[in-house]
């Protein structure tokens, strides 16, 4: 009868132990899988970060996740725009924008881009919104990266004679909300609507 009970207590133990090791590997598959999709929507927007000796003026927002915690406490739940934008940036982990102004077209060379765009088609990024304009030269590109039908990277590439805009998000993103992030901590205005992947 002892003899059992030890077999049955050793069971229990070894089941136990199997049950934690089971959920210690997989806790580790999603924070792997999450770290990878972080990486795969992140694109290298800093071997861009040269142009700004030949830029009149440089916009640079690199907000990762820590900062975007700390952001968010500034936001005050009692203005309805600050609320809605703590909201959007709870669940991102990275915001990162660049903005070059150039007195004169032709400053930057539009290859230089080629390095961001190899990367945006690649598997899982799709194009929702292609603007070419032959009269002003106004490209804009926005790219989205989405798993297993969740939304978890955006790229904007903006690309006009004198002026050059990139911004990467990465994170869940709502395309309904994602508008009004526009105007907000540093992504530039440039009247997209996500939900319909149109230029307004």
């Amino acid at each position: 009868m002892y003899a059992a009970k030890f077999e049955i207590g050793d069971l229990r133990f070894g089941m136990r132990k199997y049950l934690l090791q089971a959920s210690a590997v997989a806790l580790l598959v999603a924070f792997n899988a999450a770290a990878v999709c972080a990486q795969d929507a992140k694109i290298p927007l800093e071997r861009l970060d040269h142009l700004s000796n030949k830029a009149a003026e440089t916009v640079e927002v690199t907000l990762d996740e820590r900062l975007l915690r700390l952001a968010s406490k500034f936001l005050s739940n009692s203005d309805p725009t600050q609320a809605k934008i703590r909201e959007m940036i709870a669940s991102l982990k990275g915001i990162y924008v660049r903005v070059f102004t150039f007195d004169k077209v032709g400053e930057y060379d539009p290859k230089e881009l080629d390095t961001l765009r190899t990367q945006l088609r690649g598997p899982n990024w799709q194009k929702v919104v292609g603007v070419r304009s032959k009269r002003g030269g106004d490209n804009v590109d926005v790219h989205l990266l989405a798993h297993n039908d969740v939304i978890t990277g955006l790229a904007i590439i903006a690309a006009e004679p004198r002026e050059l805009t990139l911004v990467n998000i990465i994170g869940p993103i709502d395309l309904e909300k994602l508008s009004q992030l526009q105007g907000q901590l540093g992504i530039p205005k440039l009247d997209i609507d996500f939900s319909s992947g149109k230029k307004k």
